[in-house]
């Protein structure tokens, strides 16, 4: 079994700078070579401990996100304490930065940082000035500059497209929100849009008046979107809708029932996210899990091996998500 002993003298230090090290020491003043080196040893050798799975130091962690989107939002707040708890089980030195404080507040010294959120062409640009070492998780903004891990929309979408057909479904709407760009302020298909009306196209199903769109991934706007769809369409609403968010889901069959819509004999519904209220709705939203512990660790585990290893390449990672069938499809 490999020992400190061990890794202190492959690394020519002492046994009480490869602990320190190791343990991420914040009060150790040592050059960064030297730490790189005791790294490799450890590396090398095949030292194993808890904590230094993910060696990482003085990250970035940047939350894009107005505290508004995260009350709106419980997705990005779930994420965020998964991030906030990932670091502290494996003792990753992580600061947080927000929206509000901007950009240039980030240090210059930074090793890397994880991203989430939405971020204008400046902020990318002061990004790479500072470091080449980063992640996104739920967007890919420079997918040739910064490695990224996302759920899988795509499969998402297609998969929950074919299982209401499979269920008798040939009618099927689409609920959702937009993408914003922050430079513009225009709103753009958000990646579940673009994809559904691209499916239902090629299977000769698209139906635009079954789209219903706004900006916003919330409660609120499920409220709007569905009132209008059942304003406008009155007796030839859809028997399915593909929702892109569970808040979104939550606003819709708040609604629903409002109106005497029966779910799901009347109207399916599928939705994405599986937040923790999901299950606890009437009735229990059918909607896809997200992986957020995968998301995370393995955003942590690209950001290591760009810093320790010193990874030139680039990498997209796509997190592959479950179905969890509820009661708002038959």
């Amino acid at each position: 079994m490999t020992t400190l002993k061990k890794v202190a003298e492959d690394a020519k230090v002492s046994i009480t700078t490869v602990s320190r090290i190791l343990n991420n020491d914040s009060s150790l003043s040592v050059a960064e070579k030297t730490r790189k080196r005791v790294l490799e040893s450890a590396r090398k050798l095949g030292y194993r401990k808890k904590t230094f799975e993910f060696p990482l130091f003085n990250i970035a962690f940047l939350y894009w996100l107005t505290k508004e989107t995260e009350i709106e939002d419980v997705y990005f707040r779930e994420m965020r304490e998964e991030i906030e708890n990932e670091a502290k089980k494996y003792n990753i030195e992580i600061t947080c930065y927000t929206i509000e404080e901007g950009i240039d507040v980030v240090p210059k010294n930074i090793q890397g940082f994880i991203a989430v959120g939405s971020f204008k062409e400046k902020e990318l640009n002061t990004l790479k000035e500072v470091t080449q070492n980063g992640v996104f998780i739920d967007t890919s903004p420079e997918a040739t500059k910064y490695d990224s891990v996302r759920p899988d929309l795509y499969e998402i979408t297609d998969h929950a497209i074919e299982y209401f057909i499979k269920s008798g479904h040939n009618e099927i709407g689409f609920i959702g929100g937009t993408f914003v760009d922050r430079d513009s302020e225009t709103d753009f298909p958000d990646i579940r849009e673009t994809q559904f009306r691209k499916k239902m196209k090629d299977m000769n199903l698209l139906d635009e008046r079954y789209i219903y769109t706004s900006r916003g991934f919330t409660f609120k706007n499920g409220v709007s979107l569905m009132e209008k769809a059942i304003f406008e369409l009155k007796d030839q609403m859809p028997t399915a809708f593909f929702v892109a968010s569970d808040a979104i889901a939550l606003g819709c069959l708040q609604v629903l029932n409002k109106r005497g819509y029966s779910v799901p004999k009347r109207v399916s519904i599928i939705s994405i996210n599986d937040i923790s209220l999901a299950k606890y709705v009437t009735p229990p939203l059918t909607t896809f899990r997200i992986n957020m512990s995968a998301l995370v660790s393995n955003a942590l585990k690209l950001l290591s091996e760009q810093i320790l290893e010193e990874r030139q390449y680039r990498k997209k990672l796509f997190i592959e998500s479950d179905l969890i069938i509820r009661k708002t499809t038959r």
